[in-house]
Formats: C-alpha cells, structure tokens, sequence
C-alpha cells in the first residue's frame, strides 16, 4: 500500500506545498490530528495522533494511496521519526513541508544553517544550556513550559539582555512576532505553543578541545589559585561532557570552576567558597570571561551543598577537613559522581585516599611535579613548584 507522510505547513494554506496538495487530492483517506483533517471534509478522515494508532489504522485500510498529514515539516520533532519504522511492509512518500524554524528566520532575514534547533515542548530539554553555548538557537516550547519561561530563566541565569524573537500564530492573519531582551519579554505572556529565536552574542565557545587558560588571564589577588597545569590535568581529570553539572568546592579565584564552565558548556558549575574576599575575586572573574553558567555558592561545605542540584561531577580544591562530610553528601545525591581531589601535604593525600576507599570510590593518585622556567640574565634557571596529588575516581553506584 502506499502511504504519503505529509508536511502541510504552519496551518496557512498558503504555507503548504503544491505537491503536499497533489498528493492530498490523490489520497483516498487522510489521518492525522483532528485540527489537520478540518480544512478536507469531502475526503475520508480518520483522526489519531499516536504513532500506533495512525500505523493500526492504515494496516486496516482497504484504499490506496493514504496520507497521514504533520503539521510543519516531518524532518522536525514531528511524530514522523517514530512512525516510518511501523510503516516498513508500505511504499512511503515523504513530502516536507515548511517549518517553523524556516518561516520565522525568513520573517527575521535570518539564514537558519547555522541555528541551533531545541525543543521544549513536551520533552526534557536544556533549552538555557543551548542557548548559552551557541550565538543564535531556535526553540520550540509548548504545553506548560512557555516562551516567558524560557526567558526569564535566561535572566537567572545571566542573560536577561540576549535578544529573544517570539513568534506565536504563525502564518495565520492573527500572526505575532515581538523582540526584545529577554529581561523585558520574562514579564509577558505569550501563547502556548510558540517559536522563538534568541541571540546570544557571546557564547560558551571553548577554543581549545583541553584546558587552555593561564594563570596570568585570572584575577588573582592573596587568593589561593590552583595553577595552570596541575589545572589542566586536574579538570582533564573529572572528564567532562557537555551537559555536566560540577560542584567546585573551595573554589578559591575561580580558576577550576571556569575551566569546567567552559568544558561542560551546556551544563552548570557551582562555585562554592567561604571566603568573602575570594567571592569578590569569583565574581570578577565571572564576569571578566562571561561565564552563564557559573553559580557562586558563598558558604561553608558541607553545608552549603545541601541545596545544590546532584552533581555527575566534584572538584575538590580545598575541604576545610570536611571531606569525607562533602563526599558523603555528593554520594548520597549521586551514587555515581565523579570526584578529583588536588592535595599538596602527607597528610592531605592519606586523608583522601582513606575517605575514598571508606565511601567505596575506588580512587587512582598521580603525583605531578613542575618545573617552571624564571630568565635571570641570559640564563633560564628551573624554578620548581611544590609537587602536588591529584586523586580521582567514581562512585559505584
């Protein structure tokens, strides 16, 4: 039997394909969801919306051809993707359609290439996370989580002025298309399902694939910092991925939390530090490198960590002789986390390693030792620095 998978566009007319109608008026029965069907009542219409029951409907048909009719286009978060594997004993057609993504850059005079495309409709999502690592996203929100949500998260989250374009009604007479920062559109009301494309004009973007700042870019004053390369093999590490959420405890200047802001781009960081002068030190720092997604915590842990998301990930900088109370809690959150410890004297180093195989993390230690270079005269002499323990490992779960 051959079935036509259909595109027919925002819901205008004009919006749809001249051969998304040729094949219409080539069907001898159409399903899809009932608001589609309305515009052909002189055609046989079978309303569903779930995958099975639009492939149980068409196995019963006795017609040929049958077309089942998506709203947008069928290559876009469209009920397609789980519908073509029950069509498999069919002859499949498929005719894409016009998108949302696509009327509203072309209403914009925005190409769409190069968009990041995010759904929030009815789905988990990072909407936020996409939006702080890439300079232009698309996203479609829906059901209880609106266009006004999406922005006032991104005001919490530092970029309440990324200009958001909200389009609601699309293509239809009543069509409505504002733009402002996100800061101002938080305080409206849009419709349920709407579109909407934000600019973000300084993104998340990590320029090299590891660790790549040094310690003279940092804001740093009698803060303890970690350095550089005890750095970049410390966050190497935790092994971060995109969408991570990082607890940074005893984040001093921020150097580390930075780092995995800018390793896990879609995720979220937690600074937590007790010291108001190395609070001071974090947020300058935060704002000098435009870091979203980096929330300083100012308190003392373990305590501070209570109301903190579970995190897959934990820096241990400096624990204040709570590390086992730290750890106990990351666990209990997260029975799998992933935890890197620095430690610079005898005893700091047997306390972790004892504290890891207590809670059940079975831990790897390296001990780094670096030589920097100093210029006296036209000689370079070595200048060595103290030799630091880097101690990881992960829950068991």
């Amino acid at each position: 039997m051959k079935v036509y998978i259909i595109g027919v566009g925002l819901g205008n007319p004009d919006t749809m394909t001249i051969g998304a109608r040729n094949a219409i008026a080539e069907s001898q029965a159409l399903l899809g969801a009932p608001r589609l069907l309305e515009g052909w009542p002189q055609k046989r219409c079978i309303p569903a919306i779930a995958p099975e029951k639009l492939a149980e409907a068409i196995d019963t048909l006795e017609v040929s051809p049958a077309a089942v009719l998506f709203s947008g286009d069928v290559g876009f978060y469209s009920g397609a993707k789980k519908l073509y594997p029950l069509l498999a004993k069919h002859e499949v057609v498929t005719i894409p359609g016009v998108s949302s993504v696509q009327y509203l850059c072309a209403k914009c005079l925005l190409p769409w290439q190069d968009v990041r495309l995010v759904s929030a409709h009815g789905r988990a999502h990072n909407a936020v996370g996409e939006i702080q690592s890439h300079p232009w996203s698309f996203v479609l929100t829906g059901g209880s989580y609106r266009a006004e949500d999406l922005c006032r998260e991104l005001t919490q989250r530092g970029l309440g002025e990324a200009e958001v374009i909200v389009g609601q009604r699309l293509s239809y007479p009543e069509e409505r298309i504002v733009r402002g920062a996100a800061r101002a559109l938080a305080e409206e009301s849009f419709d349920s399902l709407a579109s909407v494309l934000v600019h973000n004009p300084h993104p998340l973007e990590r320029p090299y694939a590891a660790p790549f700042l040094e310690d003279g870019e940092f804001l740093r004053g009698k803060v303890p910092m970690t350095k550089e390369e005890i750095r970049c093999l410390a966050v190497s590490k935790l092994r971060l991925r995109p969408e991570d959420t990082v607890w940074d405890v005893g984040a001093g200047t921020g150097s580390v939390s930075i780092e995995c802001a800018f390793a896990a781009c879609r995720g979220k960081v937690f600074a937590v530090e007790r010291k108001p002068e190395a609070v001071a030190l974090l947020e300058e720092n935060r704002e000098k490198f435009r870091i979203p997604n980096l929330t300083i915590v100012e308190g003392l842990a373990p305590e501070a960590l209570v109301g903190l998301p579970a995190p897959d990930r934990v820096f241990l900088g400096g624990t204040a002789g709570s590390m086992e109370e730290i750890l106990r809690i990351a666990l209990e959150k997260n029975p799998r986390v992933r935890v890197v410890a620095t430690a610079v004297t005898l005893e700091t180093i047997g306390q972790a390693l004892g504290c890891f195989e207590a809670l059940g993390i079975a831990a790897q230690a390296v001990q780094v030792s670096v030589t920097r270079t100093r210029q006296v005269g036209a000689y370079h002499m070595p200048e060595p620095l103290n030799p630091v323990w880097i101690v990881s490992g992960e829950g068991r779960g």
